[in-house]
């Protein structure tokens, strides 16, 4: 063994390209492979997103409609025949509030909750909510239950 013939282990050199821009004699000088001019060959380039080489872009070339009302308040719905069925299969005897509708998974943890009136509702339920239709209300205290806004 001599110092001709020494060599890196298998697989331990990754890197066998050849190195750009190191002189016109190493054969990948001058422009270093990247052409000549245009954005491309520019450092730190780095294309945008969306970018359709100077065509209108297709976000910009479809038609925006509609409006977008940023003080929206989005609520979780319960309905009237959802809250007899959890008293149908016992889940709920006397009282409903906002804890026990997201241990159930019916809404979010961080959502508001809205009852709405479609069904209809047999029992006498407690009722606790951010917000109730007119419906529901009426349909709540006709069976004798009480609503409790949160």
């Amino acid at each position: 063994m001599n110092l001709s013939n020494l060599q890196p282990a298998e697989g331990s050199v990754h890197n066998q390209n050849k190195r750009l821009g190191r002189g016109e004699g190493s054969g990948k000088g001058g422009t270093s492979t990247k052409g000549h001019k245009g954005a491309k060959s520019r450092s730190g380039y780095s294309k945008k997103l969306g970018f359709e080489g100077g065509q209108m872009p297709l976000q910009r070339r479809v038609p925006k409609f509609g409006f977008k009302n940023i003080n929206r308040v989005e609520y979780d719905v319960i309905n009237l025949e959802k809250l007899q069925t959890l008293v149908d299969n016992g889940v709920v005897t006397d009282t409903v509030d906002f804890a026990l509708l997201v241990d159930l998974g019916l809404v979010s943890k961080n959502g508001l909750v809205k009852v709405l009136g479609r069904g209809e509702l047999k029992a006498k339920l407690k009722v606790s909510a951010h917000k109730f239709s007119a419906t529901a209300i009426e349909a709540i205290q006709a069976a004798g239950g009480e609503i409790i806004t949160l």
